[in-house]
């Protein structure tokens, strides 16, 4: 699936934060959203999941309106991870990751065996395996995270849209976290998108980019165009040699 932004503008009644966005997120491509506090970031991935009506412009899902499409179906194909989870779980961690199957279950009734299979599976894949039977609640926030990541990851969408995924992750857990959604990206034609704060690793694992800029502008684009120097440090302000 071909997700696009056509001349999103992005805000709130009485504050926009940007005019004009417009790209196009194709199978096989790992986008990195970068922006300073309150720039956007987060309502462009909740826009683009289809969770928040833009402003203005659109977005669609290969050539229809997303809009068009039922809840059922957008969650299917697109798995959006939250910056926070907006209430408390008070189940298992297993129990919690199998919520990812959700969307695609075919009964109401029972967890179906292949939904507890899958979770299983990513919560190895997250060096959560042995805190499967652990109540979520008594998790650390870096633990947390990575049963947030294994829950998107058996929702096992076609569009991953992931606000900050390597926030409260240790420095092995961000690097595992990184080769787990670029090789989807890379071997799995899956398409990733990744709100970061640090340039140099979308420069190092992402091949496109947004830049947020506060009431100016959004530049969006092949990596190598768009995170230049030059480009960044209008972005934060600061100097950013590369």
């Amino acid at each position: 699936m071909r997700l696009s932004a056509d001349a999103l503008t992005l805000g709130f009644p009485g504050r926009t934060l940007c005019r004009g966005l417009s790209f196009a997120i194709a199978p096989g491509q790992c986008w990195a959203v970068l922006g300073n506090n309150g720039s956007g970031k987060t309502t462009l991935m909740h826009a683009l999941a289809g969770i928040r009506k833009p402003l203005a412009g659109t977005v669609h899902a290969d050539d229809a309106p997303l809009a068009r499409l039922g809840a059922a179906a957008r969650a299917q194909r697109i798995g959006l991870l939250l910056q926070e989870e907006p209430t408390e779980f008070w189940g298992s961690v297993l129990d919690y990751v199998v919520l990812g199957r959700y969307p695609h279950r075919r009964s109401m009734l029972g967890r179906e065996p292949e939904a507890e299979r899958l979770a299983r599976g990513h919560l190895e894949r997250v060096d959560l395996g042995a805190l499967a039977g652990r109540s979520l609640a008594t998790l650390s926030g870096g633990e947390r995270q990575r049963a947030r990541l294994a829950l998107v990851l058996t929702q096992d969408p076609v569009v991953y849209l992931l606000d900050e995924p390597l926030q409260h992750l240790d420095l092995r857990h961000q690097l595992q976290a990184l080769d787990c959604f670029t090789a989807l990206a890379q071997t799995a034609g899956r398409a990733v998108v990744m709100v970061l704060h640090d340039p140099s690793i979308a420069r190092r694992r992402c091949d496109h980019a947004v830049l947020l800029y506060d009431a100016e502008s959004p530049l969006a684009g092949p990596a190598e165009r768009v995170l230049t120097s030059e480009n960044l440090q209008r972005l934060y302000g600061v100097p950013l040699p590369l």
